[in-house]
């Protein structure tokens, strides 16, 4: 079943509604440039409300290391989510960190036929999964998608040895699609389920959730 991450989480109602959604992965921004952004101390709070196998996830953005580490003490559970540029968050600097991490993949739109996913994913090879992302200003959350339709995916799922994590411009009208099309092992949303930036939506975030359930169940018959 294709796994759930609801990314950019800041208040307390909008943890629960993602968990009472089924989502397998909650994310918190920890970049302070971002309208979603939260303190290690904030995101380790609502770390608090997620029940057993429900992941917490930390967001960090051309961050230094130091501050990484002390985010990880604060919050043990957590994978680490690398969403920065590829020249500062080097193969090298990311298994550094001696800790599980996926790196996200910035497809430029207009530009998807020149992105190499399989030389990237044999450069991140140490990563626990690779997420697929819409290039924008900001670094994510721009609720832009690039174009799914560039690229080879039955292909791709022999040749790219690590899990695939959809993300970029996903919406409850869009998902089903992507998922169709990708077969990731995950879904990543943020703006796609908001009321405003940093202000999630309940019913939004339930309608995700069914939209991704009702994929897998038409993806299983017609296997």
């Amino acid at each position: 079943m294709t796994k759930i991450k609801i990314c950019g989480l800041t208040r307390e109602q909008d943890v629960d509604a993602a968990v009472a959604a089924g989502a397998d992965a909650i994310g918190f921004v920890m970049y302070d440039k971002s309208p979603r952004a939260v303190s290690i101390s904030r995101a380790a709070e609502l770390a608090k409300r997620l029940p057993p196998f429900v992941t917490p996830v930390l967001l960090f953005v051309n961050e230094l290391e130091a501050n990484i580490y002390k985010a990880c003490e604060a919050i043990p559970t957590a994978l680490l989510q690398l969403h920065g540029d590829d020249d500062i968050e080097t193969p090298e600097f990311c298994a550094s960190l001696k800790r599980p991490f996926m790196k996200a993949a910035r497809i430029p739109i207009g530009e998807e036929a020149g992105f190499d996913l399989v030389k990237y994913a044999q450069r991140y090879q140490e990563a626990s999964a690779i997420l697929l992302d819409t290039l924008v200003t900001g670094y994510g959350g721009g609720g832009k998608t690039f174009n799914w339709n560039s690229f080879n995916w039955s292909q791709l799922s022999t040749n790219v040895k690590l899990p695939l994590v959809l993300s970029g411009g996903l919406t409850p009208a869009n998902v089903a699609e992507g998922i169709a099309l990708v077969k990731p092992w995950a879904v990543d949303v943020s703006s796609g389920v908001e009321a405003s930036r940093g202000i999630k939506d309940s019913q939004r975030i339930a309608d995700f959730a069914q939209a991704v359930k009702q994929a897998d169940r038409k993806k299983s018959t017609a296997i």
